[in-house]
């Protein structure tokens, strides 16, 4: 039972690595894959000294999920007039918070099915433009 413990600490470590890289790069669509590998082998590390080669596994897929979960939200969050610094500093916040989740145990599992499902909730919402005065010229 302990094993599935730290199993879950660095899982959710690892969604906390992927969440403050994506956050602070904002990947484009060319530069996903290079932010998704960066944090794979990022939380794959901290996997691996936390808890091994099973840490390792279970850290490198939490930062690939967070890393590639986030960049929608944050691409997103970009197209609808967000800040760059404003968004970085509000995602890196929420990393924090995700790793001191990590360590409750059973949230680490949570945290990766909670970071997917936000970010197919944010894919199926398109950013409405806002029509302002064009909706005028039209008279």
């Amino acid at each position: 039972m302990w094993a599935v413990y730290w199993i879950g600490v660095t899982l959710g470590l690892g969604v906390a690595i992927g969440t403050l890289l994506a956050g602070l790069i904002a990947p484009r669509k060319a530069a996903l894959v290079a932010v998704c590998v960066g944090a794979a082998a990022l939380g794959a590390a901290v996997g691996y000294l936390v808890d091994g080669w099973q840490g390792a596994v279970a850290g490198g897929a939490g930062g690939a999920l967070g890393a590639a979960a986030v960049a929608t939200i944050v691409a997103g969050a970009l197209v609808r007039v967000g800040t760059r610094a404003g968004t970085a500093v509000l995602v890196g916040v929420a990393a924090l918070a995700l790793a001191a989740l990590a360590f409750v145990p059973a949230v680490g599992y949570l945290e990766a099915v909670a970071v997917l499902l936000l970010a197919v909730r944010a894919r199926r919402q398109k950013p409405a433009r806002y029509a302002g005065l064009r909706t005028l010229a039209r008279d």
